[in-house]
């Protein structure tokens, strides 16, 4: 089975959030970084990984990241501060 994972990055200025879901975490977010992900991550230079979820099957990622694209953007907020108080970027860590 492939892993997956669920995603949510910001920009510097702590105001958009970007939910996403990948097979391979670390690609991903170099992708973001270099400026050749979503257009979204682009435009408002949301390169900073605040938050991630790994799960067993990227089904399942695939369908959490459909849940949490529709939670308020406070409760996104607040979900990746419970796990990340200082909204560090953990791609440094992976």
């Amino acid at each position: 089975m492939i892993k997956g994972y669920v995603y949510i990055m910001t920009n510097k200025n702590h105001s958009v959030l970007y939910v996403g879901a990948t097979k391979d975490l670390k690609y991903r977010i170099e992708c973001h970084k270099e400026r050749i992900g979503a257009d979204f991550t682009k435009k408002y230079n949301a390169t900073i990984l605040i938050y991630f979820e790994e799960y067993d099957n990227y089904r399942d990622a695939f369908l959490r990241e459909k849940q949490l694209k529709n939670w308020h953007k406070e409760w996104k907020w607040n979900l990746a501060k419970v796990l990340n108080p200082e909204l560090k970027d953990l791609y440094l860590e992976l």
